[in-house]
């Protein structure tokens, strides 16, 4: 069997299909600009060197990258510093801490020119996306063979006692997958969204500190071979599990996916706003969009982007992500991890 390792930071998630603002004038691309720019990002950011190479040649610009870790903690440093801003560029602001970021005035508004009509259905009023994908519990298919027992489909059912002691899940007080699990339940459990917490956690769920440890350490399919054969991860995961026979190994549940969008956007107080535009185009060319499901694990937000033959059989986003209003996740984002914390962690 071969089974890749996967290392997203996504930072968790809702379709934000925002009004969208109107696009910033298109920066100049000659490479006569030179200077230099410094790319926050949460700590799985990653494109390939031969594209970081070829973007620095084409403008002049030097850059430096900066990764600050999960999504969550990144936008939390990015606020404490925004009297003096960390660089130019940030990428990683997915769709639950957006509204936070333009609210406390750390990015300067610039939706790029080069997003197709998909890519602007997605954009917020101050920041261009670059990719997206759907947070969703998954399970291996081999396990639940070998053990003639059905696949769960549902939030309901992983409560149920047939599947006690089976889900790993990341916690939504560490970790942005987590976090986008949390506001699934939210969507789709209302007001009881703690209760149905709370009924996982008495039916043997266990929350870790975060998706490596969840993914790579618990989870039956993952690198450790671990003993539960549910995990919260990727939409995209099971395109990594792929047996000798070509097909996967494992399966994501539509029914309870939440999807995250991504973002870049100019810092407030940049050094160089114009050359942290470039980078921001950089990340809508074609070979950068390209790159993205291979180095990212994300969908590239492009739509014409070719996906690798892995995503199109074993990769399908959810037709019906749940969803929670952006504005919502931002005034309850904090009360929601305490309770949590409080009544699960």
């Amino acid at each position: 069997m071969r089974i890749r390792a996967l290392a997203v930071g996504v930072a968790a998630v809702a379709l934000v299909a925002c009004s969208g603002g109107q696009a910033a004038e298109p920066s100049s691309s000659d490479s006569a600009g030179g200077g230099e720019i410094t790319v926050i990002s949460h700590d799985s950011f990653n494109i390939p060197d031969e594209l970081k190479q070829q973007f620095e040649q084409e403008t002049g610009l030097k850059v430096t990258y900066t990764p600050l870790q999960d999504t969550g903690a990144m936008v939390n440093q990015l606020v404490l510093s925004k009297d003096a801003p960390l660089g130019d560029v940030v990428f990683g602001i997915d769709n639950t801490f957006a509204s936070r970021a333009e609210q406390q005035g750390i990015v300067d508004a610039y939706v790029s020119p080069a997003l197709d009509e998909r890519a602007k259905s997605l954009a917020t009023e101050q920041m261009t996306p670059i990719d997206f994908g759907d947070v969703c519990v998954n399970a291996d298919k081999v396990w639940f063979e070998s053990n003639n027992l059905p696949i769960p489909q549902t939030l309901d059912d992983l409560a149920s006692a047939q599947y006690k002691d089976l889900l790993v899940a990341p916690s939504p007080a560490t970790s942005s997958p987590g976090l986008a699990f949390l506001f699934t339940t939210v969507g789709q459990k209302g007001d009881g969204w703690l209760d149905y917490m709370r009924d996982l956690k008495a039916n043997g769920a266990l929350f870790v500190s975060g998706w490596t440890e969840a993914y790579n350490v618990e989870f039956s399919a993952g690198e450790g071979q671990g003993k539960r054969p549910l995990v919260l991860s990727y939409a995209t995961s099971p395109a990594w599990t792929i047996g000798d026979d070509g097909n996967s190994t494992t399966v994501n549940l539509p029914d309870t996916c939440f999807r995250q969008v991504e973002y870049a956007a100019v810092l407030h107080g940049a050094k160089n706003p114009e050359g942290a535009r470039k980078f921001v185009d950089f990340l809508l060319s074609d070979a950068v969009q390209a790159s993205i499901p291979e180095n990212m694990y994300m969908y590239p937000v492009i739509e014409a982007t070719e996906l690798p033959e892995e995503w199109v059989k074993f990769a399908p986003l959810s037709e019906a992500p749940t969803h929670v209003d952006a504005a919502t996740i931002d005034e309850h984002r904090e009360q929601w991890i305490q309770e949590w914390a409080e009544a699960i962690g």
